[in-house]
């Protein structure tokens, strides 16, 4: 031995012969594939206290356990039935022989040395590196490429059925070993050891898949089977041709291989939901009519069919249990209450969406589906739901530019009668009718609408589609409180079905705010004067037209007294007794009148009029024109009568506003009308000088106008009137020309003669129906008409400045109206600037740079 040899001997003194190890490989390393052979004979010395000996026994026994442990590079085998496990021992499952048992002993029970010597060093853990070998090594280069190729080619069925295959294939390989082996050598029986590797296995067998893939499936195959079991056809059932699987001997096979529990409940749960939600909107939806028996036949599906599918269903969950037969399930009391409750939210969520439908069928008895909503919102969240859906809704179906007025006012009343149906309190009416109401505010139409039904008759309703039916109805049959009565409703004390306001109510919450159909209506305005003043002017446009029996227009007068208060209608008061008056006060002047021409009869035409009082009256036309002979000695002889009982008053006539009895005597027809007074002196203008003379006259446009001194406009409404009426014909050769026509030709009177005949008969009946509603006819002059001549007036005053000063801008234009202008100039820019385009358009001014000038 050399010098350095002794030194390096002194320091590190050499083992004893049978101390040195021979490893049939590198122990520390493991084996060098997946699969390895026990050739060296193992012994094992218990009592060994040696540390370099002890590392090489230790690493003599890992290497033996870890070869019988290994797994062979290669993909798992088939495994059908008992028989088939026989031909896993030899290649996955190795031979257990007395070495292995040692060597497994010595390296996993805590009674080792070894293993106490090395405890909680992880690389010295047999189950980490046997969870490596099986999970990390074998399973994710081998199985689990095999299984993702089958997920990706093959349907839910398939794919699912052959998941599960291959899970439970890798359980039987891979835990053999460990249950028969492993386990009984650790401490309890390997309770922890067990728990500690399922739990690490099941969590790389499933999480490294692909989770929503596999959770679509499980779904699709659950929801497959429930629509088949319970009964449901839908768009993912098809035909019904394919076959369900067996999903409840699925769940359990799930659950063995720990893919169950939490994870598969979430997804029945999932699917019952979506059938039940299914089978609500097959069997319930548009099934609307009062009376409903939805509610308890849904409750009574749910309890007998629905419950005990679903409990067998999540029987294979729970652990320790397997599944029933229908005749052994038991099902709690409380379990069915629950999923009768969620049936009922999801027949709430579908009343929910059909509401606006429900709403527009109102008429035609929807209140069943109320009653079924009814039941959905006793909570707050469903309240909210039901009135955010609802909102939503109304804003893009109904609150749009598109809608007529008549059409958002019908379905608005429904929504009153609905809701107030639904919640009796009026908390979800208060929030649904705020949008509509805000939007109705700003038609211009919403207020004449209402004022024209609540005066309407019931022949009116069917005849003009600007009246609300509803409206007309329900003023016939109302029985309101005063506003009075409202405000004191809730300090009534002796009322023993008082309650408080609901927690959901708004602060600005009141009761019965919106409840009554013609209130809401009627408060749509912030200021009653808008309606008020609507209200006066249709009120006399009925007075006027109408000849006697003004019950409705009494009625609705005292209605709205009561609603308003006496004061703001005073006007409309006023007139009703002018008209009241008028009736006795003309019977008495006509008696005094044939007392005067002693028994003979009235002087003909017999002649009828009212007395109004001016400064309670709406504007009403005032237009003058030359009246019939008779007519104005009717007249004057009226007014010598007025005078004699009423001394201090004295009439001024608006001819324009009076009706007549025409009978034309033609000479193979006589023609009865009511027509206006200006149709009636015109056509009295065509009545020849002479009663005998029998020949046509012929008149033209000017004519009339510079003989009746009647304005344009009313001379050809009341031609066109006659023309329809087939008793004046225009010229075929001269324009603005006609003549009477005497005989009416034989296609206008024989049914059977030609088309062309009878199309001219009714063209000329359309003209005069046409005429008859268009034209200056309202007897209460419009707000535009007011303004209009309001502002030719003011254009006296912009002519002169634009003359004097030259072109000016619209700004400088309204700046020196309101100083030159007595009283004020009453408008703003916009209005200025819409009547000046008018005055453009007709040639009479021009624009240039922005500035108005007078054309040349």
């Amino acid at each position: 031995m050399t010098a350095v040899g002794r030194v390096f001997a002194a320091v590190f003194p050499p083992l004893d012969e049978y101390n040195v190890p021979t490893p049939a490989a590198t122990p520390v390393l493991g084996s060098g594939g997946f699969e390895g052979s026990v050739e060296a004979q193992l012994t094992i010395d218990w009592n060994l206290k040696d540390t370099a000996a002890e590392q090489v026994q230790w690493e003599r026994a890992w290497h033996t356990a870890t070869t019988f442990l290994s797994l062979p590079a290669e993909q798992l085998p088939a495994i059908n039935d008992r028989d088939d496990l026989d031909r896993l021992y030899g290649k996955w499952w190795k031979h257990f022989t007395p070495e292995v048992a040692a060597a497994l002993r010595y390296v996993v029970s805590p009674d080792s040395f070894g293993a106490r010597l090395r405890k909680g060093q992880k690389q010295h853990d047999l189950l980490h590196w046997y969870f490596e070998e099986a999970g990390l090594r074998h399973y994710i280069q081998l199985v689990r490429p095999r299984i993702l190729q089958l997920l990706e080619k093959t349907d839910a069925k398939y794919a699912v059925t052959n998941l599960v295959i291959h899970l439970e294939r890798a359980h039987a390989v891979y835990l053999h070993n460990l249950e028969e082996h492993i386990y009984p050598l650790c401490a309890d029986g390997g309770g922890q050891e067990k728990r500690w590797i399922m739990s690490n296995l099941t969590g790389l067998l499933t999480y490294s898949l692909p989770q929503q893939k596999i959770n679509d499936d499980l779904t699709e195959l659950f929801n497959m089977h429930a629509e088949a079991a319970l009964g449901i056809q839908s768009e993912s059932s098809g035909t019904g041709q394919r076959k369900p699987p067996n999903v409840r001997r699925l769940a359990t096979r799930l659950q063995d291989i720990g893919m169950g529990g939490s994870r598969l409940q979430k997804i029945l749960a999932n699917v019952m939901s979506g059938v039940l939600s299914t089978y609500v909107k097959q069997n319930y939806a548009g099934e609307w009519s009062s009376g409903s028996q939805v509610a308890a036949k849904l409750r009574y599906w749910v309890e007998n069919r629905f419950a005990r599918y679903i409990v067998e269903m999540l029987a294979p969950l729970n652990t320790g249990v397997r599944p029933q037969t229908t005749s052994e399930t038991e099902i709690a009391l409380s379990d069915v209450e629950k999923w009768q409750e969620i049936a009922i939210e999801h027949l709430g969520a579908l009343r929910t969406e059909e509401l606006f439908n429900i709403i527009v069928e109102w008429e035609n008895d929807s209140r069943g589906a109320i009653e079924d909503l009814k039941r959905y919102v006793t909570n707050t969240a469903a309240r909210t739901h039901v009135t955010s859906s609802f909102c939503e809704v109304l804003s893009r179906r109904l609150l749009q530019p598109g809608a007529a007025t008549t059409e958002i006012l019908q379905i608005y009343i429904s929504i009153i009668r609905a809701f107030t149906l639904l919640d009796s309190k009026g908390v979800l009416l208060d929030r649904v009718a705020r949008p509509i109401r805000r939007y109705l505010r700003d038609r211009e139409d919403t207020v004449v609408i209402v004022v024209s039904s609540l005066l309407a008759d019931a022949e009116e309703t069917s005849s003009n589609s600007d009246v609300l039916p509803e409206l007309a109805e329900e003023m016939q049959n109302n029985t309101t409180t005063t506003a009075q009565e409202e405000d004191d409703a809730d300090l009534d004390f002796d009322d023993m079905e008082w309650m408080p306001d609901p927690v959901d109510a708004g602060p600005d919450y009141k009761k019965s705010k919106y409840l009554d159909v013609i209130g809401s209506l009627i408060s749509l305005f912030e200021t009653k004067d808008i309606f008020v003043k609507e209200f006066q002017k249709v009120l006399g446009e009925r007075l006027l037209k109408q000849a006697q029996d003004f019950e409705k227009e009494i009625r609705v007068l005292e209605f709205l007294k009561l609603r308003f208060g006496e004061a703001p209608l005073q006007a409309c008061e006023v007139m009703l007794r002018d008209i009241v008056d008028s009736r006795r006060l003309d019977h008495v002047i006509l008696v005094e009148q044939q007392k005067v021409q002693g028994q003979r009869r009235a002087p003909e035409p017999e002649m009828h009029a009212r007395i109004l009082s001016h400064l309670f009256w709406p504007a009403l036309h005032s237009e003058d024109f030359s009246l019939p002979l008779e007519i104005s000695a009717s007249q004057a002889l009226w007014a010598t009568g007025f005078e004699k009982i009423k001394q201090s008053r004295k009439l001024t006539w608006l001819n324009a506003l009076g009706q007549v009895t025409v009978e034309l005597d033609l000479e193979d027809r006589t023609v009865t009308e009511v027509v206006q007074t200006w149709q009636a002196s015109v056509i009295y203008a065509f009545q020849n000088a002479k009663s005998d003379d029998r020949r046509a006259v012929t008149k033209t446009v000017q004519q009339l106008m510079s003989s009746l001194s009647m304005s344009e406009p009313f001379v050809r409404n009341a031609l066109t009137f006659w023309v329809g009426k087939l008793v004046l014909r225009p010229s075929s050769t001269h324009a603005d020309t006609y003549h009477v026509l005497e005989t009416l030709p034989s296609s206008a009177l024989d049914p059977s003669s030609s088309s062309k005949g009878m199309q001219s008969t009714l063209l000329a009946a359309a003209a005069a129906a046409d005429a008859a509603t268009s034209g200056p006819a309202h007897a209460v002059r419009s707000e535009e008409d007011i303004a209009q001549e309001k502002m030719e007036v003011f254009w006296q005053f912009v002519v002169g400045m634009l003359t004097n000063q030259g072109a000016m801008p619209l700004a400088r234009i309204v700046m020196m109206l309101k100083v030159v202008v007595p009283g004020g100039f009453p408008y703003g820019n916009e209005e200025l600037k819409s009547f000046l385009e008018g005055r453009v358009k007709e040639g009479k001014l021009e624009v240039v740079g922005g500035q108005y000038k007078i054309k040349a």
